[in-house]
């Protein structure tokens, strides 16, 4: 093949695919401790590439029931996203039985995944020293609020109170209104994903060298690397302001209304600004001062935008979409998520996949997003009950002497 561009559809993508694997994690075992979103989203992730993750939690919990219910399931939508593709054993940390069994199960993992403040499966007689104490090459990834060490280490966190802590929820909003947060787990969903991450390298490290080691990921850091590095400017001693819907460096770029809608469209290059003038039938706007070049429409900032909107007021937004994309430009209607989950660009990338849940019931769940055309991964079942596999799971567990490879496990549900 010449490369990407010569796919012609998904079964094009995925000609070599294996059908043997869960995906390319298939045969790496995971323990996940965890609660509400940033640790069952690592465990999620991990789960979602083929890694058998085994959720521990408390017989008949609620964990992650948090309103509303997927219509038709009786189920929440919390639990049922971030728990996909895991199985559930139900066990009380707190009590001697459930510690034994609980070390039983990590001398058969690879990676353990908890978000409890720091300290707290220490007290439970199952922190770090005592897990690498049944399993020397352990990576354990622990995500709190602020971090393993340092002197907010102890305080809890919620999503919004680290985006406020952060400044990231300074820099949201109109400029002339107040700060916003994001709607969705922003502060979480930063540090699943760096959970994730740590995780694979921890055991690329592991592969190389035998050696396990804890990983720590605050949500607290991860907003912060997820700025933009924006907080280098302000520890420079240029911080930056709240722009809303432009940008203080791109001129155009901004939410446009038309007649039927939004547009955002945004004109990085000058020879899209070109482009962007021919479009709105107003050529001369290219080489006119104070628009011919970037610096100028930065300097320029009021005008430029009332032409940009100005002609979209007059146009339909799909149209003005097409036209220009037409162009090579980049551009998007402002589509709410109703309107996006129709999308046949969200079917053909699998996107939601109907999947049968724990009641027996069925709901479109969000699919991984990274496609592998040898080891394709999918939602291969929803969230489990809370204790739903901890007769087989133990099972298992009497039956497989320790260490030996996890990928002749059976994980189906």
């Amino acid at each position: 093949m010449d490369g990407a561009a010569s796919y012609r559809d998904a079964g094009d993508f995925f000609r070599e695919a294996r059908d043997d694997l869960a995906g390319p994690l298939d045969g790496v075992r995971v323990l996940d401790v965890t609660k509400v979103w940033s640790g069952p989203l690592t465990s999620a992730i991990l789960a979602d590439l083929g890694a058998d993750v085994i959720r521990v939690e408390l017989p008949h919990g609620r964990d992650g029931e948090v309103p509303p219910r997927i219509p038709g399931t009786g189920l929440s939508w919390f639990r049922q996203t971030v728990n996909r593709n895991k199985r559930s054993v139900g066990l009380d940390l707190r009590e001697p039985s459930g510690r034994e069994t609980f070390l039983r199960l990590v001398a058969t993992a690879d990676v353990v995944v908890e978000n409890y403040r720091p300290g707290t499966l220490d007290g439970w007689g199952v922190g770090w020293a005592q897990c690498r104490a049944v399993r020397p090459d352990l990576v354990l990834v622990s995500i709190s609020g602020w971090g393993q060490y340092g002197d907010r280490r102890t305080a809890g966190a919620y999503d919004p109170i680290v985006q406020a802590a952060s400044g990231w929820m300074s820099l949201n909003g109109d400029p002339d209104g107040g700060p916003v947060r994001a709607p969705t787990f922003l502060a979480d969903e930063l540090a699943g994903l760096h959970g994730a991450i740590g995780a694979l390298a921890a055991l690329w490290h592991r592969r190389r060298s035998g050696e396990g080691q804890h990983v720590d990921v605050a949500m607290f850091d991860a907003m912060l690397a997820g700025s933009a590095g924006l907080h280098t400017l302000a520890a420079a001693g240029r911080p930056p302001g709240r722009w809303g819907n432009q940008t203080d460096f791109v001129v155009p770029a901004n939410v446009y209304a038309c007649v039927d809608g939004q547009v955002y469209l945004a004109v990085a290059l000058d020879r899209h600004w070109r482009a962007l003038a021919e479009a709105m039938g107003r050529p001369e706007l290219a080489r006119a001062p104070g628009f011919a070049r970037a610096a100028d429409r930065l300097a320029n900032r009021v005008e430029v935008d009332a032409v940009v909107a100005g002609w979209c007021a007059a146009r339909a937004a799909d149209g003005t979409v097409a036209e220009l994309v037409g162009r090579g430009l980049t551009a998007s209607r402002v589509r709410t998520v109703a309107e996006v989950v129709a999308d046949p660009h969200l079917a053909q990338r699998a996107m939601l996949q109907p999947t049968v849940l724990s009641d027996g019931s069925s709901a479109p769940i969000v699919g991984p997003p990274a496609k592998f055309s040898r080891t394709p991964t999918r939602v291969r079942h929803g969230a489990p009950a809370p204790g739903q596999h901890t007769a087989h799971v133990l099972a298992e567990l009497d039956a497989a002497p320790v260490g030996m490879p996890k990928k002749t496990y059976d994980t189906t549900c």
